[in-house]
């Protein structure tokens, strides 16, 4: 049994205020507009219950492959300012994190500064290398089309 610690943070600025922004993540049918896998995974409907307290959960993975599972628990809001939720993450039967994140917004000039900082642990001889935050990297290039489609 292995534990292998790392943080990222991730700074954005959108063309959009801090309302659209929060917004982007609080709208369940908006947020499924940027936050899901590749295109070419399958992938299960999204359930997304924005409060503190509530839940989200998304699953997906290439076609005929290992179902990647996504659940998260919210556990501060602060609307158009703060987003603190923890979450883990399955391939198959397999936990393989558990993470707790922090979305920051503030204004910056007409648009919106995003700051999102996780903290995540993988387990079991599970190796990140960096893909982590590159989803998360690719997921905020897609907030930012959806923002700009809207």
């Amino acid at each position: 049994m292995t534990t292998n610690h790392t943080t990222f943070t991730i700074d954005r600025t959108y063309a959009a205020t801090p309302a659209r922004v929060f917004q982007a993540w609080a709208n369940p049918a908006f947020k499924a507009k940027w936050f899901n896998g590749p295109d070419e995974w399958a992938s299960a409907p999204h359930t997304l219950d924005f409060r503190v307290g509530g839940r989200e959960s998304l699953a997906g993975g290439p076609k005929g492959g290992q179902v990647h599972r996504y659940d998260a628990l919210y556990f501060d809001i602060v609307p158009n300012q703060r987003i603190v939720h923890a979450y883990d993450m399955h391939i198959g039967d397999n936990r393989i994190s558990v993470s707790l994140a922090t979305v920051e917004l503030a204004p910056a000039g007409s648009g919106t500064r995003l700051v999102y900082t996780e903290q995540a642990v993988f387990l079991d001889g599970f190796d990140d290398a960096g893909s982590r935050e590159r989803g998360t990297r690719d997921l905020f290039d897609k907030l930012e089309a959806a923002l700009k489609s809207q």
